[in-house]
């Protein structure tokens, strides 16, 4: 989101510059609503899915995606994962810990994102960050009829801000024991001015033009520091996880700031034990280099910091060091930090 700043600006200057999105072109073909919603071997080996129809949204039919593995043993504790921005449920290695450590895990695709994206929605696209909070309760329901009483709520980066503001927004009925949250996007990584004037600014202007859109910087740092054919350990779907972020709507950035204004609004009501876990240092730049293997190249772990400790009643906020963005892809160390932080909060909570 590097570009966010200048272009949100001179769209606030030039009304005229504001364009209707397409990606890559407008969707002619059938639109249909999703009938088949029993469970099917997933793509990651040893997982199955199923999908769940979410109704009609602003562009459509939509669905929401739940992604499983039990564990060999019965068990009656469960996490669910939320992921973030550009993004998609592909960590089998994640998956593989809890399962091996006697929890059942879940994770959702949300609606318009990996493996629930349809072809004539807008990638990532959002106007109410509430309207995950459907996807969010279809897994819920499907963890307690499978058995489950002892739910975590985990989330990464957008999915760490939606997890948060669930909590914040239900409070006594949030339905779980306890939120992990991994670089959450409490705040965004700008300048005071462009936070405080510019992206509200995009946000209101949302409200009449939701889908004119944002470019994004054509930035490959945090891509390449992911990726196994570059300098990272993982292989992903690059057509769900983009190395290059396609534009963002105006409506998105609406629905950012009014969940991030919310949730701090409304911080003291998240009545569950909160983990909030942020990188030791902020990462500047675009294009690869060493450095990006070292932190955090999203957001700024000083206002997670910040923004963390002012969340819930019952919290820890906790520095991954070198952790990258998302901490559980960091490199062995540092991922190892941040799956030690994780199991002990649980067992403490």
């Amino acid at each position: 989101m590097r570009k966010l700043p200048v272009l949100a600006l001179a769209a606030f200057c030039a009304l005229g510059a504001i364009a209707e999105w397409h990606f890559p072109e407008k969707y002619t073909g059938p639109v249909t609503p999703t009938t088949d919603t029993t469970w099917h071997a997933d793509i990651l080996p040893g997982y199955e899915a199923r999908y769940v129809n979410q109704g009609e949204a602003f562009d459509g039919p939509c669905r929401s995606t739940i992604v499983r593995k039990l564990a060999p043993r019965k068990s009656k504790r469960a996490f669910l994962y939320i992921h973030g921005f550009n993004d998609y449920f592909f960590q089998k290695e994640m998956g593989e810990r809890f399962v091996d450590s006697g929890y059942n895990f879940y994770a959702v695709d949300l609606r318009r994102y990996g493996r629930s994206w349809e072809p004539w929605q807008y990638p990532f696209n959002i106007r109410d960050q509430k309207e995950y909070f459907a996807d969010i309760d279809s897994a819920l329901a499907q963890i307690r009829r499978d058995g489950n009483i002892d739910i975590t709520l985990g989330g990464h980066s957008t999915g760490g801000l939606t997890v948060a503001y669930f909590a914040a927004s239900r409070g006594y009925s949030t339905g779980v024991q306890r939120v992990v949250t991994d670089s959450p996007f409490l705040e965004w990584n700008f300048s005071p001015f462009m936070r405080n004037v510019a992206a509200p600014v995009i946000g209101w202007l949302g409200k009449a033009f939701p889908n004119s859109k944002i470019k994004q910087g054509h930035c490959d740092g945090y891509a390449y520091s992911l990726l196994k054919e570059f300098h990272g350990e993982w292989e992903y779907n690059t057509d769900w996880k983009m190395i290059y972020s396609p534009p963002v709507t105006y409506s998105w950035v609406g629905a950012i700031n009014r969940a991030q204004s919310e949730l701090m609004k409304n911080a003291k009501n998240i009545v569950v034990p909160i983990l909030v876990m942020h990188s030791s240092r902020k990462i500047d730049g675009c294009n690869w280099e060493p450095v990006f293997q070292t932190g955090d190249a999203v957001l700024d772990p000083a206002m997670l910091q910040a923004r963390g400790e002012k969340l819930g009643h019952i919290r820890e906020v906790c520095t991954i060091d070198s952790g990258l963005h998302d901490l559980i892809l960091s490199e062995s160390p540092h991922r190892e930090a941040a799956y030690d932080t994780i199991f002990s909060f649980i067992r403490r909570h």
